[in-house]
């Protein structure tokens, strides 16, 4: 297979969970691209928790961000393709403001949640640019909605049952995240496909959650980490190792860097 782009998520995938790239991911990135593959990351993260890892890497790419409702240009940030999503607002807000989860909502002008935890707080640090609103977010004022995420604590289908006909809803095991309508990271890894007139087949993507079981059923060869769930490795044709133990690297080394003993796929 020839192999002419790699999407790879951040979260459980290439990075740790201290937040930090591995010597060993960034060594098997960097030969993968001297040999002409194109790397991008597909993340759930919003722009500003990407960018500074894009730019760490060195990567030239765009960034699939907020699970594919926005694509950002390499160099500038410029959104490139934004997809809001629509609720009916009142009855979210029912559901959800008098519940102890904590609610974030991330807009095209940054980020309103319902209270600041220590993933918002590293946010913060991380992105320079804290949230725009703290508090009960019925009487915050927000629009171009890119994604609402809600962290229940845990698997929660019966509320998320309710918001599947106007929305693609991602089920994760501490709450759900909502975007519009057929947005996912393969929609947005179609979009760049058509862009950089590059084949599904010549395509690898990589992850470990929900939101990257459609990349990894759609893409040439889809890698689920070993840290994913059985759900999603069961989506996916290839399983590596553990983010913790670089799987990463384990699996770029062992099946596209031309310079090491390459498996065929």
């Amino acid at each position: 297979m020839n192999v002419r782009a790699i999407f790879i998520d951040m979260d459980g995938t290439l990075l740790k969970a201290s937040n930090y790239i591995s010597r060993r991911n960034m060594e098997a990135i960097y030969r993968l691209i001297n040999q002409g593959v194109k790397v991008f990351l597909a993340t759930g993260r919003h722009y500003e928790v990407t960018a500074p890892y894009h730019k760490e890497i060195g990567l030239r790419t765009p960034m699939i961000c907020l699970n594919g409702a926005a694509i950002h240009a390499a160099e500038t940030g410029r959104v490139m393709q934004m997809r809001t999503v629509r609720l009916n607002e009142e009855r979210f807000h029912h559901l959800t403001a008098e519940s102890p989860y904590n609610v974030i909502i991330h807009t095209a002008n940054g980020l309103y949640c319902k209270e600041t935890n220590e993933e918002i707080d590293y946010w913060t640090k991380v992105g320079q640019i804290p949230p725009r609103y703290i508090g009960d977010l019925r009487q915050a004022n927000y629009q171009d909605v890119l994604k609402y995420s809600v962290r229940t604590g845990t698997s929660s289908p019966e509320l998320t049952a309710l918001f599947k006909k106007e929305a693609e809803v991602i089920d994760w095991n501490d709450g759900f995240e909502i975007v519009a309508p057929n947005v996912s990271k393969w929609s947005a890894i179609q979009s760049l496909l058509t862009e950089f007139g590059i084949s599904p087949n010549e395509v690898v993507a990589i992850g470990d959650g929900p939101n990257d079981i459609e990349m990894l059923r759609h893409v040439g060869i889809g890698v689920a980490m070993g840290n994913a769930s059985e759900k999603v490795k069961a989506s996916a044709d290839i399983v590596t190792g553990h983010h913790e133990n670089d799987g990463l690297a384990e699996f770029i080394e062992r099946y596209l860097l031309k310079t090491y003993k390459s498996y065929a796929i």
